[in-house]
């Protein structure tokens, strides 16, 4: 009687099927692998290309620590005021400025949480690379913040960093440095970060403003639509080791004049030591012999934004 035909199966064909399996699923993996770092990439906000530099760079360095975190810059009022502007403390040379940025800047009032917030925009509402937000000191109103020729001429750089880097500035009128206050800005922050579409928003406080900063630093949902702070001649908290923030690592860059009759210099490079010797990600710029109003008016924004953006 004939055998019933047998199936058989060639040497390491079971095998071969496995292994062209896993070869497969392997390559799958690493493609799925390497799109996923070429997004993460990406998404990263990209560096703030130059605008002016050579006018707003920071002149020589005095001294340097925590590798080029700690800086102290030479600051010469005779070069960086009466040499650089046309009316001392009023108006800046006309170098110093391009005033073009005024064709994307307007003044409106944004119905946020219970009560209408002033502001100025330099830019797009929706869908910015990043936004800033600067917070003037007591007397001020947005103002301060779009004035071109004051100041050196350094708001109407950042106006136009921001501009050509497809970002958004906001200079908001703050009524009130207590809770009121940073619920207004706060109540921006969340409204800069959604119509961005998720874009870094990075808050700057100067002098008493600093008040807002140190109160956005506590609420978790603020911080958390943040990539980072700015202190410009502003008091120190003690107590913020104690914040959202702090926790979150949110990077924060100081800047103050050695000679600050307001707010002295010492307590805030003191709030920065402390920092860095927890190893938070800070940065601290020393004006030598600047007083209060010389970190609003040196304080180089590109290099600043690009030190916080890369964090």
């Amino acid at each position: 009687m004939a055998e019933a035909p047998v199936a058989r199966q060639a040497p390491n064909e079971g095998a071969d099927r496995v292994s062209m399996s896993t070869i497969l699923f392997s390559i799958r993996h690493l493609i799925g692998a390497l799109l996923f770092a070429s997004l993460a990439v990406s998404a990263r906000a990209e560096p703030v290309k130059p605008y002016k530099d050579a006018l707003f760079r920071y002149s020589k360095l005095l001294q340097e620590a925590d590798g080029g975190d700690f800086r102290v810059v030479d600051y010469q009022e005779l070069r960086d005021i009466n040499e650089r502007d046309q009316i001392p403390e009023r108006r800046v040379k006309r170098a110093y400025v391009s005033l073009g940025v005024k064709s994307v800047q307007v003044n409106e009032t944004l119905g946020l949480g219970e009560r209408g917030l002033d502001v100025t925009r330099v830019g797009p509402d929706r869908g910015a690379a990043f936004t800033v937000i600067f917070i003037h000191g007591r007397g001020g109103d947005r103002r301060l913040g779009a004035n071109d020729f004051a100041f050196g001429g350094n708001f109407n750089r950042l106006k136009n960093l921001a501009v050509v880097n497809g970002g958004t500035y906001y200079a908001p009128s703050v009524r009130s440095f207590d809770a009121a206050g940073v619920a207004d800005v706060s109540a921006l922050i969340r409204f800069a970060a959604e119509r961005s579409g998720g874009g870094p928003v990075i808050l700057s406080c100067a002098s008493m403003g600093s008040f807002i900063c140190w109160g956005i630093a506590r609420q978790e949902a603020a911080v958390s639509a943040l990539g980072g702070m700015m202190i410009m001649g502003g008091p120190a908290d003690p107590d913020f080791r104690k914040s959202a923030a702090y926790g979150a690592r949110l990077p924060i860059l100081f800047s103050h004049g050695s000679r600050d009759s307001v707010y002295p210099a010492e307590s805030q490079v003191a709030l920065y030591r402390s920092l860095r010797s927890k190893g938070y990600p800070a940065r601290f710029v020393l004006f030598e012999t600047g007083s209060h109003g010389t970190p609003i008016r040196m304080t180089d924004w590109r290099e600043a934004l690009n030190w916080i953006l890369d964090r």
